[in-house]
């Protein structure tokens, strides 16, 4: 079988999509040991990956800012093509991901088989087995063309050492009293957001139990966050609930959700950040459900949902309920969360 020397793997859609390739990003350094593999993902996502083991290279793509056009994916794809690169794969079925690759002219080229267009760009195609397999399976498909398969390596997440000297510094000047709760109660996608006044009651009861409620935002989620923690009011001690909305680097949010004893978080980005580390983790999933395969994975992760016949309305989850509603969330009521959550913090 050819050894390739340097592999491209391109992954630019959102971070839990990243996160997700780690398993078939071991799975191509087992095989190739002596190859450079390179992953690119969407800008601002790269350090988090900094100190992957096995990556010769992180890469961010502005496709949300200085290289949004297709004008730009082209020229970046030749500027690839330019690196000596002999084997790429992409992750992501978007047009402008097609683009990018077939304009590489990298020998072999490996891709999903849909949409259409796909089959023009890449040189070797596999379908994606959307509906029978789990995200983290559909991804080892990718590697079938090179005579790769079986299950899915074990891939834990490394951060860099200085996010997780920043997370060791915190705890002994902040943590100790007893067990810690991460809660993150934002999310790209509004109708993946349980009810801010539920993460209150959460955190309000945490508290009051004896745990120590950090509460995480990313940029956009301030307001939310702040939100959670006046509705919880007060709770008896000064550090009993700590707002580190914004305050956190990614690498660093990932090294504080790797270090809490339990986290609460909607369908979102620092879930898998979560669950990639084996932290104790309940998921609320409104619009989106497991069996679309993207849930967190693991014997310490809980994913909570109701059904409802309207479930799933979309691979992500629209922007406001179709039907008026928000049932999928509005029904999860933070008892039932609670006495899932409870018992991962030992309390």
């Amino acid at each position: 079988m050819h050894e390739f020397r340097k592999i491209g793997v391109w992954q630019t859609a959102f971070l839990g999509d990243a996160v997700l390739t780690l398993p078939m990003l071991r799975a191509l350094g087992d095989r190739y040991p002596g190859a450079e593999i390179h992953l690119f993902v969407r800008a601002g996502v790269e350090p988090l990956f900094a100190a992957q083991p096995g990556l010769a290279g992180v890469h961010g793509f502005a496709k949300r800012g200085a290289q949004k056009s297709m004008l730009s994916g082209l020229r970046l794809g030749r500027d690839i093509g330019a690196q000596g690169f002999d084997l790429w794969i992409s992750a992501h079925a978007s047009l402008r991901s097609a683009m990018v690759a077939g304009a590489t002219g990298i020998p072999r080229r490996i891709g999903y088989d849909s949409p259409w267009f796909n089959r023009l760009a890449y040189t070797d195609t596999v379908p994606r087995r959307f509906d029978e397999l789990e995200e983290v399976e559909r991804l080892l498909q990718l590697l079938n063309p090179l005579g790769i398969s079986g299950p899915a390596p074990k891939a834990p997440l490394v951060l860099p050492q200085s996010a997780r000297d920043a997370a060791d510094a915190f705890w002994r000047a902040t943590c100790g009293r007893g067990p810690v709760l991460g809660v993150h109660p934002g999310s790209t996608w509004p109708t993946k957001c349980w009810p801010a006044e539920y993460f209150s009651y959460i955190v309000a009861r945490a508290a009051r139990a004896g745990a120590q409620v950090l509460v995480f935002a990313g940029p956009g989620e301030e307001a939310v966050a702040a939100q959670v923690v006046a509705g919880a009011g007060a709770t008896g001690r000064a550090d009993a609930v700590v707002n580190l909305a914004g305050a956190l680097s990614l690498p660093e949010l990932a090294a504080y959700l790797g270090r809490v004893d339990a986290c609460l978080t909607n369908d979102s980005g620092p879930m898998h950040l979560a669950w990639a580390q084996d932290t104790p983790l309940v998921a609320l999933f409104g619009p989106t459900v497991r069996e679309l395969g993207f849930f967190p994975r693991g014997e310490n992760s809980t994913v909570m949902e109701v059904p409802l016949s309207c479930r799933p309305c979309g691979l992500h989850g629209p922007r406001k309920c179709p039907l008026g509603h928000h049932d999928c969330m509005r029904t999860l009521t933070p008892d039932a969360v609670w006495a899932a959550l409870a018992p991962k913090l030992g309390l």
